[in-house]
C-alpha cells in the first residue's frame, strides 16, 4: 500500500507543479515563465520525485510508464491496475487544488484550457490529430527508452533521475507548441476532467498514443540492450 501512496502522492506533485506552472506563472505579466518554464517544471517535478519515492514505488508517476516497464520487464503486472488507479487520483485531486487555487483569481476561466492536451482548434499551435498522434507516440517512445537506459544496472544509479527528468524537459521544449505536451494519460485525466466538453472529448488520444510508444520504447530497449541489463 506504501507505493501506491507514494505513487498517488508522486503524481499529485507532478501535475500540480507542471500544469500548475503552466496555469499560474506561464503567461504571468512581464514576470511570466513561459513555455520553456513550463517544461523545466514538468521535468523538476520528475527529478525531485524520484530522489523523494524512487527508493520506496520506483516513481513512474504516469500509466503509460508502467506499462512499458512492465512490458520491458522491470514491472510486475500485479502492481500495474494499482498504479494506474493510484496516478490517476494523484492527478486528479492535483487538478483540483489547482482549479481552488486558480479559480481564487478574477476572470479565471476554464475555456482557457486549465493546461489541458488537445489537437487541431486545441493545439496550442493549431496542429492537426495525425501531428498529436505522431507527437506522443514518439516522444513517449523516446522517454521509455531513456527511462530504461538510466535504470540499468550498468548505469550510474545516482545520476538516473537527472536523465530523466531532464529528457521530460526536452520532451516538454520540443512538443508543448504541438500538444502541450502529455506523454502521460494520468496529467491529461488531472486536468482535462475539470474542462469537460472538447478536453474530455480528446483525451483518448493522451491515453492510446503514450501508451503505443511506450510499448515501443521499451520493446526497442529490450531490444538493443544486452540480456544481462535486465
Amino acid at each position: 500500500m506504501k507505493k501506491y501512496i507514494a505513487e498517488l502522492i508522486g503524481t499529485f506533485w507532478l501535475v500540480l507543479g507542471g500544469a500548475g506552472a503552466a496555469v499560474l506563472s506561464a503567461g504571468y505579466p512581464e514576470l511570466g515563465i513561459g513555455f520553456v518554464g513550463v517544461a523545466f517544471a514538468f521535468g523538476l517535478t520528475v527529478l525531485t520525485m524520484a530522489y523523494a519515492i524512487g527508493h520506496i514505488s520506483g516513481c513512474h508517476l504516469n500509466p503509460a510508464v508502467s506499462i512499458g516497464l512492465w512490458v520491458g520487464g522491470r514491472f510486475e503486472a500485479k502492481d500495474l491496475l494499482p498504479y494506474i488507479v493510484a496516478q490517476v487520483v494523484g492527478a486528479l485531486i492535483a487538478g483540483g487544488v489547482l482549479y481552488l487555487i486558480a479559480s481564487g483569481k478574477a476572470g479565471f476561466d476554464l475555456a482557457g484550457g486549465f493546461a489541458s492536451n488537445g489537437y487541431g482548434e486545441h493545439s496550442p499551435d493549431g496542429y492537426s490529430m495525425v501531428s498529436a498522434l505522431i507527437t506522443e507516440i514518439v516522444m513517449t517512445m523516446m522517454f521509455l527508452f531513456i527511462i530504461m537506459g538510466a535504470t540499468d544496472k550498468r548505469a550510474p544509479a545516482a545520476l538516473a533521475p537527472v536523465a530523466i527528468g531532464l529528457g521530460l524537459t526536452l520532451i516538454h521544449l520540443i512538443s508543448i507548441p504541438v500538444t502541450n505536451t502529455s506523454v502521460n494519460p494520468a496529467r491529461s485525466t488531472g486536468v482535462a476532467l475539470y474542462v469537460g466538453d472538447w478536453a474530455v472529448s480528446q483525451l483518448w488520444l493522451f491515453w492510446v498514443a503514450p501508451i503505443i510508444g511506450a510499448v515501443i520504447g521499451a520493446l526497442i530497449y529490450r531490444f538493443v540492450a544486452s540480456e544481462d541489463s535486465e
